[in-house]
């Protein structure tokens, strides 16, 4: 092994790993960042999100303080920004991971969010309110519903261009094409550097600490067979190729312990025309989120979820997954005229999947789905929608009865042509299953001891989401436990550089 060269070695280079980098070099680190991924293809999944977060704030004139600090006051009037506390933060993740979160990554998460926003926005990332997926205009007024409602400006590809010009600024070295295939110990376990494969070749890097932030193992076919179940090979990826499982597999090499729920992940109902990995200009427009306002149905003709059950934030994680089950991985979102002015942008795209008739018969024709079933299908939620206030900001209580699956929120009757049918498949974004950090972000092996020098962050940390997962947090977690992993391991190079003095 050569000299070390660097106190702190991150590998990866979206989100999670650039707070994990630039918090570090803070807390006086040398620090070297490691993408696999060239320069062209760089940031990770984060590159390709919506640049959503969710964090606890007590509301507008809260956030308006130090986090949307470029809000003008007009702006400022026509929103209606709802309150988001810790208490409701924790409940809506255990709602949606039906109370399996690890208590105190939930926790770590929930107050280490605002704090990390502020810090965000002092390392040069802007905020902007999310208008066009988060709120509905009420009375005049943008009202944002669901918890995620503020973005980096840009979105996640505007999220990770801001943390590579503060770690530019700050002196941070990353290296492009450079992959970490192994990691490397001492005799009494502790970590003294890496082996990566770079342009050049195998090479060894010696360093007191390594972050791992560098995903899961979505982009790997072979894995989410094995893991996710059979099907999952044919998925599509929503993000990066290049997130293919290394950074757990070298930990689990040395003896770390899995953790979290390897048989889930973040899916979506994404277009059925999409690539098989996403594309850097149409990001993460694929998506198709605007299900509640419309029915869904698969390819016999047949609803299978309840569309209005709760938030779409808090439901697409799982219809995503239902779509795998569905006869050739496809679902169809049906919209009538009285919503299909309402829909996200991501429905406009030209890339879109999308058929228009004048009659259900005629959606049914150019959908190849039995047109007898459509009907039947449709002719029964009409019938079983009720009267009520119709309010797609909150959960208005319009719903169905007699049917099943009922819809819960938002059931307006599909009976005003022309209609338009956008057809999906599923986008994986992330896996769930991972690595168990301590309260440190030190990794933890088979014996539940830290693995002295290596820490982690981001989407291959387990044990936080669990089947289900509320939008606006991956980015938040990354963040929160990069910044930390960040500090905890420029700490640790510091003791360590001390102790072999």
């Amino acid at each position: 092994m050569q000299a070390v060269e660097f106190d702190v070695v991150v590998v990866g280079a979206g989100n999670a790993a650039l707070c994990a980098a630039i918090s570090a070099h803070q807390n006086g680190a040398k620090v070297l960042v490691l993408e696999k991924a060239p320069e062209d293809e760089k940031g990770g999944n984060s590159y390709f999100t919506a640049g959503g977060f969710r964090f606890a704030h007590d509301g507008l004139e809260d956030v308006c303080t130090d986090i949307l600090v470029d809000l003008s006051d007009d702006e400022a009037d026509n929103m209606v920004l709802p309150t988001h506390n810790r208490q409701f933060f924790y409940e809506t993740l255990m709602k949606v991971t039906h109370g399996q979160a690890d208590e105190t990554l939930a926790w770590t998460l929930i107050d280490g969010s605002r704090p990390t926003m502020a810090w965000m926005v002092e390392n040069g990332v802007r905020f902007i309110p999310m208008y066009g997926r988060q709120s509905y205009e009420v009375d005049g007024k943008q009202h944002f519903y669901g918890g995620v409602n503020i973005e980096a400006v840009g979105g996640g590809a505007g999220l990770v261009e801001f943390l590579l010009a503060r770690c530019k600024k700050l002196g941070v070295e990353v290296r492009y094409g450079t992959g970490a295939t192994k990691l490397l110990q001492d005799q009494d376990y502790t970590i003294k550097g890496l082996t990566v494969r770079g342009p050049d070749g195998y090479q060894d890097i010696a360093c007191r600490a390594v972050v791992l932030a560098c995903g899961g193992f979505e982009s790997n076919p072979e894995m989410r067979v094995r893991y996710l179940g059979p099907g999952w090979d044919l998925a599509r990826v929503r993000g990066t190729r290049h997130n293919t499982g290394e950074g757990i597999q070298m930990a689990l090499d040395i003896g770390a312990v899995p953790h979290g729920n390897w048989s889930g992940c973040h899916s979506v109902g994404w277009d059925i025309s999409a690539p098989p990995f996403g594309d850097r200009w149409v990001l993460d427009n694929f998506q198709k989120h605007s299900y509640p306002l419309g029915i869904m149905v698969n390819l016999d003709g047949d609803r299978f979820v309840d569309e209005g059950e709760d938030y779409r934030n808090l439901t697409y994680v799982r219809f995503g997954k239902a779509i795998m089950a569905q006869p050739h991985r496809t679902a169809v979102q049906i919209f009538d005229q009285k919503t299909v002015s309402m829909l996200r942008d991501e429905y406009r795209i030209r890339e879109v999947t999308k058929v228009e008739a004048d009659s259900i018969e005629g959606l049914a024709e150019e959908l190849e789905i039995d047109a007898t079933k459509l009907r039947q299908t449709i002719d029964q939620y009409n019938q079983a929608c009720q009267p009520g206030e119709y309010n797609p900001a909150i959960l208005d209580g319009v719903g169905t009865k007699g049917i099943h699956p009922a819809k819960s929120n938002w059931a307006l009757p599909i009976d005003k042509p022309p209609y338009a049918a956008f057809v999906t498949t599923t986008g994986v974004t992330f896996t769930f299953g991972g690595l168990k950090i301590d309260d440190n972000n030190a990794v933890q092996d088979l014996r539940d001891r830290s693995i002295p020098g290596l820490f982690a962050a981001g989407e291959l940390v387990g044990g936080l989401f669990y089947e289900n997962y509320p939008g606006g947090t991956g980015l938040m977690s990354g963040a929160v436990f990069g910044k930390r992993a960040g500090e905890a391991a420029a700490r640790y190079s510091q003791s360590n550089s001390r102790a072999s003095d």
